[in-house]
């Protein structure tokens, strides 16, 4: 069946935004935040709906449209964030819509919906507050038109599912038919506004079913990949496989003549992209094209020459530490026992079901771009950048991702090749998909690392001492050069500095002395689902954990909430075996058991995970469920599986068939234990992928007696 983009994406501009004619049926415009020089009576409309403020649009019938400004990747923030919008508001929830919000809306009236990036598990943990407000704000002004409406006092009203009523007189009215007046009254300060109480949630809280669920089962919904724009051509890329070469030459005559085709375009200096009538034409046309590409020097690297340039830095000369807490190595070599290994964590690939992909149309005055991105603003900024067309006009239109993980944030390279293409074709749409091959070889993956530990034990087992040194590449080498100071990157040792962050150490070793030796190489790198954390957690048992988190009660009240819902320390079936991890990211504590078996043979089978985790506010409790389900699901994925390997300067593994995915029959029981402290709003798409290997490799260590130090799992011999 053919699909066509539906919606806001394909018939809103800036204009029509503001003046609400398109919003959700027509209405009256008053925003949150307004520019100056708005004029409301531009907005009149003749039935009545209107936008309360810039969160919030009430039609005729009640329905209450919520805009959202972050990206849905599947991790329920939609849901989420609509449910902390109403929860203020005060309406129906079996009567709220979801609207999305774009990069050039926002810009056109100052930001009023934030900032749009959703990455690092921050859609709801830094706009909770913000779009609470607004739906609160909503809420005041509709309550302060209906007390004009009687002439009554605002304390005299009361509120539920949409409907204020005035009980002294027995009067009602709801929200749809007071929209329109409640647009007039001036908004409140948001700064002013006492937001509920959670202990007075009614709708947040709540495990209340998703409300981007439909459309995924009947087939309609329009992901980025199935954008149809009439007129629409599609391209094909192929980029030097050795990251850094170059395109020395190709011959165009081998293909001409082929259906569909109608053009060959170097992209840069790097790639060569086909574009056709249609993707299977230019895929087909492009593997027909002979290429000739300039590898560079890069062309000799492998994963094992990276591997030792790793060791190297391991063994390397650091004058000062990066965190240094007494004396660590006095501690280590005076200690009654010491023990030193090495671990060892590969590249990894995102591995996004929906392969990298935009479509871009430019004209002398006009760039869109129909893409799904982690950061609409951050593609918009390319899209300007790319097409030399001015940001106020040039407009992005998000469709819901197919995962991201975190390529699709930053980066932003899928949206500046599918502009660069777009070029040669003025004023027409250009969608550019990139093939599964393409997707892997040109990631920006995980990174590379080693890790060093030594640690001194007393006569007793206690920790007194532990050394802890990271080599690998670095991410803001490849995508934030200025976050480097002193040639240092605080970023690769996230969750090991001694100031709280968004992650953390839970641990209080007496001596402790942390470094990070950097180490670059040509393969690019980027954030990877739970960052830098999830190759820097730690390995230790329940009670050796236990005695080093006296300081850190949020850290172990996760770690005895896992143990108690796992029984740890009861009897298991005959060679199942327990292990557990913790650790602080993206502002959540969490922790993990895992029940696991080793065949004879060295198979490993995960039979259970119990996962613990405090994010401090709960707003969908399946939610949080699905998303710690979806973390063991890609953390068990990297730790039995994950490696893309480097030869002749490329990567190799290229397709599910060298890169596979864990299979839904593979999957263990999933158990969550949420234990919400109300401390701080925490993330939850991220924070337990940290705790998923190091459960599963202590567990594998009390199977076999062998400790496991690198991965994945499935180059390592266990029996």
């Amino acid at each position: 069946m053919k699909k066509t983009l539906r919606g806001n994406a394909a018939k809103f501009s800036r204009r029509t935004f503001i003046v609400g004619s398109a919003a959700a049926g027509g209405g009256l415009a008053l925003g949150f935040n307004l520019p100056s020089g708005f004029d409301p009576a531009l907005a009149q409309s003749a039935d009545g709906g209107a936008e309360v403020n810039a969160w919030v649009f009430v039609k005729p019938d009640d329905t209450c449209v919520i805009r959202i400004a972050r990206s849905e990747m599947g991790q329920g923030t939609i849901t989420g964030l609509a449910q902390l919008v109403a929860e203020e508001l005060e309406c129906d929830w079996k009567k709220v819509q979801v609207e999305r919000v774009t990069p050039g809306q926002n810009l056109a009236r100052k930001r009023a919906w934030g900032e749009m990036s959703t990455g690092g598990s921050r859609g709801i943990r830094t706009s909770h507050d913000y779009v609470r407000r607004g739906g609160a704000a909503a809420r005041t002004m509709l309550l302060q038109a209906a007390a004009d409406e009687w002439k009554v006092p605002v304390s005299e009203l009361t509120v539920a599912d949409g409907v204020i009523t005035h009980a002294a007189s027995a009067r009602s009215l709801s929200y749809g038919k007071l929209a329109a007046a409640a647009a007039k009254v001036e908004a409140p300060d948001p700064k002013t506004i006492r937001l509920k109480d959670p202990k007075d949630w009614k709708i947040a809280g709540k495990p209340l079913k998703r409300l981007d669920t439909a459309d995924k089962l009947d087939g309609s919904k329009i992901f980025g990949i199935d954008v149809r724009l009439p007129g629409m051509l599609c391209a094909v890329i192929k980029d030097c496989p050795v990251f850094g070469g170059k395109v020395a030459s190709y011959d165009e005559a081998k293909i001409a003549g082929r259906p569909g085709v109608r053009k060959v375009v170097k992209v840069k200096d790097t790639a060569v992209a086909v574009v056709a009538d249609t993707w299977w034409r230019a895929k087909a046309a492009l593997e027909a094209l002979p290429i000739l590409w300039d590898e560079g020097a890069n062309a000799s690297v492998s994963s094992a020459t990276i591997a030792e340039r790793m060791k190297e830095g391991l063994a390397a000369e650091v004058t000062n530490g990066d965190r240094r807490n007494g004396d660590a190595l006095k501690a280590i070599e005076t200690a009654a026992k010491k023990v030193e290994a090495v671990y060892s964590t590969p590249f990894l690939a995102h591995a996004t079901m929906e392969p990298m992909n935009a479509t871009v149309r430019v004209s002398a005055n006009k760039a869109e771009a129909w893409v799904p991105t982690q950061n609409a603003e951050a593609s918009l900024a390319a899209l300007s950048e790319a097409s030399g067309v001015p940001l106020a006009q040039c407009e992005v239109y998000r469709t819901d991702l197919g995962g991201g993980f975190g390529r699709r944030g930053g980066t932003q390279d899928f949206v500046h090749k599918a502009v660069a293409i777009a070029k040669e074709f003025p004023g027409l749409p250009i969608k550019l998909i990139w093939s599964r091959e393409e997707d892997q070889a040109h990631d920006f993956y995980r990174p590379m690392s080693q890790c060093r530990l030594a640690a001194g034990l007393d006569a007793n087992g206690n920790l007194v001492g532990l050394h802890v040194r990271i080599c690998g590449q670095s991410i803001n080498a490849t995508l934030n050069p200025a976050g480097i100071v002193n040639g240092k990157d605080r970023r690769q040792l996230q969750g090991l500095w001694e100031e709280p962050d968004n992650a953390q150490l839970g641990y209080t070793v007496p001596n402790l002395l942390i470094e990070y030796v950097m180490r670059n190489t040509h393969v690019p790198v980027g954030p990877w689902r739970g960052v830098n954390t999830n190759q820097n957690a730690g390995k230790d048992p329940l009670d050796f954990r236990r005695a080093l988190m006296s300081k850190h009660p949020r850290h172990l009240a996760v770690l005895n909430a896992a143990a108690e819902k796992a029984d740890w320390g009861k009897p298991l079936p005959p060679g199942v075996h327990h292990g557990i991890a913790q650790f602080m990211n993206q502002g959540s504590t969490s922790a993990a058991v895992a029940e696991v078996s080793v065949s004879d043979r060295g198979q490993v089978k995960v039979h259970r995970m119990v996962v613990a985790l405090d994010c401090g506010y709960v707003v969908n409790p399946d939610q949080v469920a699905a998303q710690i389900e979806g973390t063991v699901a890609y953390g068990l994925t990297a730790t039995l599986y994950g490696e893309c390997r480097v030869r002749d300067g490329r990567m190799v593994d290229l397709n599910f068939d060298s890169y596979p995915i864990m299979r839904l029959a593979e999957m263990p029981k999933v158990e969550a234990v949420l234990v919400p402290s109300g401390d701080a709003w925490g993330g939850v798409g991220e924070p337990s992928i940290s705790v998923v290997a190091p459960a599963v490799l202590n567990a594998i260590h009390a199977a076999t007696g062998k400790p496991v130090r690198q991965l994945p799992l499935k180059n390592v011999k266990l029996v």
